[in-house]
Formats: C-alpha cells, structure tokens, sequence
C-alpha cells in the first residue's frame, strides 16, 4: 500500500464543505459526527472540524504570484487536473491562482491553480504530465 496524508483542520460550516468538497470537488464522504467530517480527498484523509481556520497571508511566490502561506494541495494526473480546473471554471470559482502552467519546457513543468474553500482554507491542486517530474531540479 502507498502511504497517504492524513489532515486535520478547521471549517465554520459543515454543510458547506459537504457541498464544497463533496459535490465540487467530488471527494467521497467518509465518517462523520455532528463536530467534524472526513473526506477521501483525491487518495488521502482529511477530517474538516468545525472551528477557526488557520491564519494565512499572502506570502509563498509562485512564479511573479504571492499566494498563501500556509496550504494543502495535492498532484494529479494532468487529465484529471483539466477535468478539475475545468469544473471549478464552470462553476464560477474565484481563483487566488488562475489554472496555470509554470516552468513549461523545463524539467518540472506543471500546471497549477490556487483556489480558497467557502471557509477560507487555502487548496492549490497542480497537475504533471510525467510524475517523474514532481520532485525535478
């Protein structure tokens, strides 16, 4: 078995991230109590509990971008990453980082797109052609 990331953090409505995460992203519900809700969120655990999201701030550079510091995200296959990017597009989704690609031609090349759930959460999801390139030089 390939290990996954287990992740833990705050949301301010359930409702809306079963809505966000569940029917947006399409991540399978798993277990849930009236506090907290876990998703299969593309391969890995996240449990989403009700409370204060963590404090970010607009300071990791992505390119000539300032995204948000901290962030979770995941690597998908670039079909699904335009399957995704497409979806989020079509439902009006307000970006921090329009689907992009950076470092085109180069080793590690990569699409990416920075996005912020209803409780604003920072997710980036970026997508590789060839996953041998994740961890390029």
């Amino acid at each position: 078995m390939r290990s996954c990331f287990h992740l833990a953090y705050h949301v301010t409505d359930l409702d809306e991230a079963r809505a966000f995460y569940g029917d947006l992203l399409g991540c399978p519900e798993g277990r849930s109590t009236e506090t907290w809700v876990d998703f299969d969120f593309f391969g890995h655990q996240i449990s989403l509990h009700l409370g204060e999201p963590f404090k970010t701030t607009n300071t990791g550079k992505v390119g000539d971008h300032m995204v948000p510091m901290p962030h979770l995200g995941v690597v998908l296959g670039m079909d699904d990453w335009q399957t995704l990017a497409d979806k989020l597009t079509a439902a009006g989704t307000q970006f921090v980082l329009a689907p992009s690609i950076r470092f085109k031609g180069e080793p590690g090349e990569q699409s990416t797109m920075f996005f912020r759930d209803p409780s604003g959460n920072p997710i980036e999801v970026k997508g590789f052609k060839d996953t041998s390139g994740i961890f390029a030089a």
